[in-house]
């Protein structure tokens, strides 16, 4: 890593940490939050693939690999665990154009998991309704929809509160108490 900080910080980059220890990686990335993490062979492909690991499931950045010479089966292996790219010492002329696709694709994916996350809510929202009114889902939809106009608000914001209030209500609708004597 020593030889890849100069070329990082030539592109106008800041090296936020050289060299941290495996156990480490996932909270020191989460901490600093990097805008991309490298990672470098170093000691092991293993180790460079427990690094991509951790990084990927504890921080919230995309990881580039930086490999000496094209490793197809390294390159495969770092892909099931969640790296965005690899870059050779050959282009490293071309780092900042991969790390700007990197950026761009990760910035697309979490806009997809974004969007992916909202639906499962609303879907959520739709069956709750459908249960609680005795409807079909385009009655429960446009209950949703309904409330959301008429509070000024996205179905995609009133269906959380939808999920989240529901727990606290009957599981059977209440019906009115019967009157005595009328």
């Amino acid at each position: 890593m020593a030889l890849v900080a100069p070329i990082v910080a030539a592109l106008g980059h800041e090296v936020i940490a050289r060299e941290i220890d495996v156990n480490d990686v996932g909270a020191v990335t989460a901490r600093e939050r990097p805008g991309v993490a490298l990672v470098g062979l170093g000691e092991s492909s293993e180790h460079a693939l427990h690094m991509v690991e951790r990084i990927v499931h504890e921080a919230a950045c995309p990881v580039i690999v930086l490999i000496h010479t094209p490793d197809p089966a390294f390159v495969k292996e770092a892909s099931k665990r969640g790296v965005f790219a690899y870059i050779t010492d050959a282009a490293a002329r071309d780092w900042q154009s991969s790390i700007d696709i990197v950026l761009r694709r990760f910035t697309e994916y979490h806009d997809l998991e974004g969007a992916f996350g909202r639906r499962a809510v609303t879907e959520r929202a739709k069956g709750i309704l459908m249960e609680r009114h005795s409807t079909d889902e385009p009655t429960a939809f446009e209950l949703l929809r309904e409330h959301a106009r008429s509070t000024n608000r996205k179905v995609v914001d009133v269906a959380p509160a939808v999920v989240d209030g529901h727990r606290l209500l009957p599981k059977q609708p209440h019906s009115p108490a019967p009157t005595h004597g009328a």
